[in-house]
Parts: structure tokens; sequence; C-alpha cells
């Protein structure tokens, strides 16, 4: 297919005389159309697109309506039949009331060239320069940071299952990759064993039953790989999709001892974030938050949050559901700096907050980053009685730490811990043992303070500024701004349905997120157009009366 690039700006006469009449008081598209003009163009997504071949329907309209299609929930079906028979969208379309559209699959099509050419991005990115261009969005200013889990569209299956999926659907694309190979090495009892999807069978309900079917099914996997890994075997199958993905599973899920399978405990296999949690989407993971656990992802949402103009989503960032939410702060800041939305304040909660994100943002993007910190978890701070990090004098140049008693430290060494480098303070017991302050420095069997200072002396000094900041009530009242993004993410997850992935697969997933983000752009941005003012917090009936008490 080849793009032929018709001309989107004009709106042919006779739609424009039937959508007025239609609407007279305009509706969401309509009034798209008319404030902002033409969001996507042809031109943007050329390069997804061969030189030469059958034309294809216009990608610039492709991308608008996968928008319309997310802001209305539609399903693919759904949103070809609203092209053919809605007059609203082909206003917004610009295309004559006799258009028959197109078929339903054009849209998956679309989105899988979005994913093929990296340029999900691109729809979003095309919403916000528009908003810049009528005025309503500008660089600096405030945003804030928040996230939540979304859950995989693959059913949840537990350590049985995910072992007997994984080994039949091996043998599927081995049997349809070359069956005359494959008939040779399958078992009879396989072929009943492995002919069903597990969730049709009743699985063992005793823990010893359990456990001896896993090993069984750890028994014939680990013939599959030895035999598809042999040196006569044909060696296009070793690479095979569901053949790698029986490999990694079994290293996570299994053991050879002394010639025998066994079922690894649960305390032997790898962290969650490499572990393998569904047959279905691979690449998803397991997540667990208090006392919130899903197989799935996390998206981090960032708005703006100024008076002056409509919040809207500036970056969508998903990431795997183990991930910590110190990765994502230096993540969102390239990508904002990318597209020159950086703003001078971005306001995130705790999870966000780290004394290298605190340095980084504000030396390598000029971005204030505003949060709570994580309080100094010594006893000293604790109780509120005692010596912190805070009341010692650290010269940085001359490496050394005076007490407030004024002894100065006898040892300063850098060290690695969990992964980061760290700076080991300690003091001599012949200064701290006959101190008089003593129970108020340390308790430590041998009469002398230790300390260690993680970061250098950039991430330490931010951190210190931020803790003696966030008790003030300037600090407070510009912290307040924050709150407003848990209502975005309660509006993307009602309204728009952000909590369950519709699509398997991280890119498809993040592309699920992109499409959201701008469907909620779309709708602020009809709302901010109308004058529609932002919804109060919603109290429930018992909640009034506790507030009249």
């Amino acid at each position: 297919m080849s793009v032929q690039h018709e001309g989107l700006a004009v709106v042919p006469e006779e739609t424009a005389r039937v959508a007025r009449a239609a609407f007279p008081r305009g509706c969401l598209a309509i009034r798209l159309r008319d404030e902002l003009g033409v969001v996507f163009t042809d031109e943007q997504f050329a390069g997804l697109f061969p030189v030469r071949g059958r034309p294809a329907w216009s990608p610039g309209r492709l991308a608008l309506i996968s928008v319309l299609q997310f802001a209305e929930g539609m399903s693919d079906r759904q949103a070809a039949d609203a092209v053919r028979a809605r007059i609203d969208w082909k206003y917004a379309l610009g295309m004559e009331l006799t258009d028959p559209g197109f078929d339903f699959s054009v849209l998956s099509e679309f989105r899988g060239r979005l994913i093929s050419g990296g340029a999900e991005q691109d729809l979003l990115d095309s919403v916000l320069r528009t908003a810049a261009g009528a005025g309503l969005l500008g660089r600096g200013g405030r945003q804030r940071t928040d996230s939540t889990h979304v859950l995989t569209s693959a059913r949840m299956v537990n350590r049985l299952e995910l072992v007997g999926e994984v080994l039949r659907s091996a043998l599927n694309a081995l049997a349809a990759a070359d069956s005359a190979w494959m008939s040779g090495h399958v078992r009879p009892e396989w072929l009943d064993r492995y002919a069903r999807r597990w969730e049709d069978f009743r699985l063992p309900k005793s823990p010893n039953g359990r456990v001896g079917l896993a090993e069984t099914i750890g028994a014939d996997g680990m013939e599959v790989l030895r035999s598809v890994f042999a040196p006569g075997a044909p060696p296009g199958l070793r690479w095979l999709p569901r053949v790698e993905l029986l490999r990694q599973v079994w290293v996570q899920q299994y053991w050879v001892e002394d010639g025998t399978v066994r079922q690894r405990t649960s305390k032997e296999m790898p962290p969650g974030a490499r572990r393998i949690v569904s047959p279905f989407d691979p690449e998803c993971r397991a997540g667990v938050k208090r006392d919130t656990n899903w197989d799935g992802y996390k998206v981090h949402l960032t708005e703006t949050c100024d008076e002056s103009g409509p919040h809207l989503i500036t970056c969508v960032l998903t990431t795997a559901s183990p991930g910590s939410d110190y990765d994502a702060v230096p993540l969102v800041h390239q990508a904002l700096a990318e597209r020159e939305l950086l703003p001078d304040e971005h306001l995130v909660d705790t999870g966000y907050v780290s004394a290298g994100n605190l340095a980084g943002a504000r030396c390598d993007h000029g971005v204030e980053l505003i949060g709570p910190t994580m309080p100094d978890n010594g006893w000293q701070t604790e109780e509120g009685a005692g010596f912190t990090v805070a009341d010692f004098t650290i010269d940085w140049d001359n490496q050394r730490v005076t007490c407030p008693n004024g002894a100065v430290s006898t040892r300063w060494a850098t060290e690695r811990a969990k992964g980061a480098d760290v700076i080991r303070v300690q003091f001599s017991r012949r200064d701290c043992g006959p101190c008089p302050e003593r129970p108020r420095c340390t308790r430590a069997s041998i009469p002398r303070r230790r300390m260690t200072l993680r970061g250098d002396r950039e991430e330490f000094e931010a951190l210190q500024r931020a803790r003696a900041q966030q008790n003030t009530d300037e600090w407070l009242g510009r912290y307040q701004a924050r709150q407003g993004i848990e209502g975005t993410i309660s509006q993307a997850v009602r309204a728009f349905g952000l909590r369950r992935s519709r699509y398997r697969g991280h890119a498809k997933t993040h592309l699920q997120h992109v499409l959201t983000a701008a469907a909620v752009n779309f709708t602020r941005l009809d709302a901010w157009l109308t004058g529609t003012p932002l919804a109060l917090t919603r109290v429930t009936p018992l909640g009034r009366l506790r507030l009249a008490a």
C-alpha cells in the first residue's frame, strides 16, 4: 500500500450543511474540527507505508478515528460503523456524506504500522502541538505525575497452568513448522496430555499430586528442548518464538538434579521483574503494591496543572509492573525535554522522590522536583531527640565531618551498597566515648558514631534542602496542586478503560495508553472550549452527614 495524500483541510459543503442542521449546538467532534482544524495529516505517517502500491486509506484520518474510538470506548467494528454512518465523524474527518468508509480490519493494520514504525508517540504529540498552536499549551509552568497498575488482557494462570500451556504451545508450533520431524519425536502420551488447553483439565487437588504433575510436565519439556537443540535437529526449530519461550520458562521453573527434573521453590525463582507469569502475554510481569496484586504493566501519566489552561496529558510511560517509580523520573524528563514541554515545577508523590532525582532534575533539565521525601530512618529522627545527619557539618572538599560538639571524623570511605555508591563516615572512640552527648548521638555497643552518606554532594544537599522545605507552609501550599492527578487517573480508568489492556504485549499496551491520553486531551480541550468547569470531588451521602456533624 502507498499513501495518496488527500486534502483534509476543507470539509465538503454538503457534509457541513447537514452537520450544522443535525447539531446546531455542536458536539465534541465538530467543535474540535472547528477550533483546532486538522490535527493529523497524511504526511505525518507517510514513512509507515511503501512508496508504491495500492492506495491506502488516509492515515491522517485513521489516526483521528483511532483517538475518537478511544474517546467513546468503541471496538474496531463500531468505529468503522461510526465513520460510515455518523455525520459528526464525517464532519471531523472532512468526508463526503456518501463515502462508504472502510473495513474495520484497517484499524488493526494501521496500529500495527504505528508500532513497527515507532510512531505511537506521534499521535499524542500532534494533539499537543495543535493545542500549543491554539494557545492552550505553553512551556514551563507546573506538571504532575502519578502511576497506576494495568491488568493484562490475558487470563491469569497458576504455575501449573503456566508450564503446561507453554509446553502445549511449543509442541503445536513445532508440529506446524516441521510435522515430519515432530512425528518422529512426539511421545504417544503427549497427544492426550497436551491436546487441550489446561483450563479444560481437572488438576490434582493434593499438593503432592500437583508437584508430581508439574515435574512430569518439566521432564516432557526438557526432552523437547534436548531434541530441538540436538545436532541433527533442523536448525530453524530452535529459533521459533514459542520454543524460545519454552526454554526461558524452563530455566526459571525447573532445575536438574542427578538427571531428574525438579520444580524450583518460590524462593529459587528469579525476581518479579524477570519472571514470566503468563503464556499468553510473555512480556507482562507480576506486580505487588501493598494489598494489590496484578499481572500486567504500570502506566505513568504526566499532565499540566496550571489554572490558565486545560489540564492536558503531556507524557505517557508504560513500564513493567515491578518497576520502581524512581526510575521513571529521568525518562519522563527526557521525553518532555525532547518535545520542549519541560515544566518549571514537577509535582510527584514520595515514590518518585530520591536524592538522585532531586539533583538530576535540577542539574540536567532545570526542573524543580517537588514531593515528600522519605524520612531519615534513624532512631534520632523517629524520636526527635537526637543528632541527625543534618546536625553534622560536612566538608566535602577535605572529606571529613564535624559533629555538633566539634569532633572530626577519622574515616571517610566510598563503598558499594545495593548497586549504588555510598560514603561511610566514622568517628573515633576516643572522641565519642567520653562525650556527654553520646546518648543523643549513638546507642551502639562500641562507643563511636557511624554514618552513611548516600550519593554525591549535589544529591545529598538536594535531599537535605527538600527535607527542610517540606515542613514549611509555603511548600505545603505549592504541593496541594498535585492531588488533581489522582482525578485524572480516575477519569482515565473509569471513562476510558485504562486499567485493563485491550491488547497483549508491551508495545501494543503502550499504544493503547497513548491513544487513551490523546482521547482524554480531546475531552478536556472540548470542555475548556465550552467553558465546562472541573468537577468537584464526589462526596457520598454518608460522607456529607459526617462533614455536617
